[in-house]
């Protein structure tokens, strides 16, 4: 590894292909159900929200699905992201371990959404879509499928849960300068919107309620389709390029991770790092794989493993997956990314398989790990990325309590220059930590 501790895999050793995790599960993952029948979901239902080609990925058994070479182009512009040697963090944690980061924050939208969003973008564009909507919980989704519809000449539309409208604007700025139209959710432009405003019209919001207004939306004009950052299949497949590229990366320096950790709300980032190291795992290699999620909501740690809706509304198909109800509104948590009432299909899968498994931190915690990486690697790293951190920062200090080393290695799945006034409060000793309870009923039923 260079002086300065970061790796750059070559140009031309980009992935040019994408990994389906579905095929290699020992167990087969519980198929989506239509929401009216409750029979197993079809192609067709799907027809009205995803263009072809996306629904295609989404019920695909194919191992590899090849990248088109005009994606490979526009993902040039960030890709290959770099592997960098945490050595900065270690020294002030003093630890044996050996800290190691895939550090996402470099794409134009500052996160690792672009990977899917781009895609997603492609697609519809290749069949004639004019239109995109879709929600966004802290903007990072939103602002990378802003940029993505910008690539292909399509409009979007964002409606943003409205605790992240208010307290993120420089990330609706960053959506309207890339040419979006950005609602705060939930709003009185919906049937959806307006049914949750006249029961609470002082609600936080939430992602479950901004999905039901962008999914009204997209049923609603015949040129206008859905586009989801997370959860879905299609959505993981695309941002396996990530685990895929850490993989070469790792190969090169001739290092083998015990354990790697990514933050969990919808699923998409840590999918992206730890899909492709699945396989390892089944081929007999002890490897942890680690979620992180907040307290304030808990879905891995705390939900029931059942089918549920991905919205508030219960519009969308039911999907098998870990979930605290689709009428959850979490606390307004600044990790506004990991406030979703459930996680995706295949890590939900994962865990409940013993292959992958989760923990839930604590704002404060995370925000104190935050600053200290900050200071000592200059990144500053958005509050869902510092959940990851916290993660790798507690591995690290039981490795030197024991007395052992380890290669840890994390996903910093974006930066936080447009989430410094949640720095703000926490420097100034504002940010109160959330735990979710859940009802004696409910964890009968979980267990």
């Amino acid at each position: 590894m260079s002086s300065e501790s970061r790796y750059y895999l070559p140009p031309n050793e980009m992935p040019r292909q994408w990994y389906n995790l579905t095929p290699d599960l020992p167990e087969p993952v519980a198929p989506p159900l239509h929401p009216g029948t409750r029979q197993p979901a079809q192609a067709s239902d799907f027809a009205a929200i995803f263009p072809e080609a996306l629904i295609e990925q989404e019920m695909s058994q194919q191992r590899w699905v090849p990248i088109p070479e005009e994606l490979l182009e526009i993902y040039s512009l960030w890709r290959p992201t770099p592997l960098i040697r945490a050595k900065r963090f270690e020294e002030a944690l003093g630890t044996p371990a050996r800290i190691f980061f895939k550090y996402e924050g470099v794409s134009p939208a500052g996160s690792h959404k672009p990977n899917t969003a781009v895609a997603q973008a492609y697609y519809n564009f290749r069949e004639g879509v004019h239109r995109l909507v879709t929600e966004t919980g802290a903007g990072q989704w939103g602002s990378a499928l802003a940029f993505a519809c910008n690539k292909f000449g399509l409009e979007c539309s964002v409606y943003m849960v409205r605790v992240s409208y208010e307290q993120k604007p420089y990330r609706r700025a960053l959506m309207e300068l890339w040419g979006a139209r950005v609602t705060p959710s939930p709003s009185n432009e919906t049937k959806a919107g307006r049914a949750v405003l006249a029961k609470d019209p002082d609600t936080t919001g939430s992602l479950g309620i901004a999905i039901s207004e962008a999914i009204e939306i997209a049923n609603a004009f015949a040129d206008t389709k859905y586009s989801l950052g997370s959860v879905l299949n299609h959505v993981l497949l695309h941002q396996s390029i990530i685990g895929l590229e850490t993989e070469k990366q790792l190969d090169h320096l001739d290092i083998e991770p015990e354990v790697i950790i990514g933050c969990a709300g919808g699923g998409s980032n840590l999918a992206g790092i730890a899909f492709p190291f699945v396989r390892r795992i089944l081929a007999g290699e002890k490897l942890r794989l680690v979620a992180v999620e907040p307290t304030a909501c808990p879905s891995l740690t705390k939900g029931r493993y059942d089918y549920d809706f991905g919205d508030t509304a219960g519009t969308t198909p039911l999907l098998k997956m870990y979930t605290l109800g689709h009428d959850f509104v979490p606390a307004g948590i600044h990790a506004g990314g990991l406030r979703y009432h459930g996680m995706a299909p295949l890590l939900s899968a994962c865990v409940n398989q013993g292959l992958m498994e989760a923990v839930a931190l604590p704002q404060n915690k995370v925000f104190e790990a935050a600053v200290m990486f900050a200071k000592t690697e200059g990144i500053v790293p958005a509050p869902e990325s510092a959940h990851a951190i916290r993660a790798a920062m507690d591995e690290a200090l039981r490795c030197k309590e024991e007395k052992r080393t380890a290669n840890i290695l994390f996903l910093l799945s974006g930066h936080g220059h447009f989430d410094l006034s949640a720095y703000d409060e926490y420097l100034a000793g504002k940010l109160v930590d959330v735990e979710h309870e859940i009802e004696p009923a409910a964890e009968a039923a979980r267990s």
